[in-house]
């Protein structure tokens, strides 16, 4: 994705943006801060434009930008929707949407539906794997219960010495076809978009490079998804290589994407 302020009419006051990021999580998903502590860490890090993206959840956009308006940081809404492309798991990212839309509001209570059952099926994989209390250890872990994610299940995992990292209990345990992982009902790419173009908001693809597509797959998705209105792709991402970010940008460029 170019992270250009103009893509989501930045205020006068950021004209010339040089630093954004606007791809984090807190609390209410998956982070280990709290919303305001978020944009605090961002502005001493020299962050001019914030997005928060939490997980299917909005709840911290109010106090991040109160935060953002204390340390005078630019401050753009943001989630990260879970949706079902294809039998496979992929993340939408809204942006300067309004908060206050009740049909967006209504559609991520959809998708947070059914994640605590989720995670105890999770667990019921797992201990038939010898793996026992990651229910209890993913939901002590989990600032939101409603919104307890596979991501508090590998961080359980390595807190018990499981695996050394997130992304070796991704590997192992928590991806398909691996016996930590269990299928739940998402969005579909129709739904996420309509939700967030609803609210006044731009629809983005999170890290393309994450997806286990083909390469005819993911043509067909970006195509799928430009046609129902998508309008950016996330390129530079802490997910991708520079290989990645070649082969995105080369297909933002092709889709005519932002």
């Amino acid at each position: 994705m170019c992270y250009h302020a103009q893509l989501f009419r930045a205020p006068r006051t950021f004209p010339a943006v040089s630093n954004c990021d606007l791809h984090c999580h807190s609390t209410c998903s998956d982070g280990l801060l709290a919303p305001a502590e978020v944009v605090r860490r961002a502005a001493e890090n020299g962050v001019d434009l914030l997005a928060l993206t939490d997980h299917d959840d909005i709840a911290g956009l109010s106090p991040a930008r109160a935060a953002a308006v204390e340390v005078g940081l630019g401050f753009v809404n943001g989630v990260e929707i879970s949706i079902e492309w294809a039998g496979l798991q992929i993340h939408v990212l809204g942006f300067a949407f309004s908060a206050a839309d009740a049909g967006l509001n209504a559609g991520l209570q959809t998708v947070r539906s059914g994640r605590i059952e989720r995670a105890r099926r999770m667990a019921t994989e797992l201990e038939k794997v010898g793996i026992d209390g990651s229910f209890d250890g993913a939901m002590r872990l989990a600032a939101n219960p409603n919104l307890v994610s596979r991501a508090h299940f590998g961080r359980y995992l390595v807190e018990r010495g499981v695996c050394k990292d997130l992304r070796s209990v991704f590997d192992s345990y928590l991806v398909p076809g691996r016996p930590g992982y269990v299928d739940h009902r998402w969005a579909t790419l129709a739904d996420s978009l309509g939700w967030i173009h609803g609210a006044g908001g731009v629809a983005t693809v999170a890290h393309p490079g994450r997806y286990k597509l083909s390469r005819g797959d993911m043509r067909r998705f970006l195509g799928e998804f430009r046609d129902l209105g998508g309008q950016a792709i996330e390129v530079m991402s802490g997910s991708h290589t520079p290989e990645h970010v070649e082969i995105y940008s080369r297909l933002a460029r092709e889709f005519g994407f932002a």
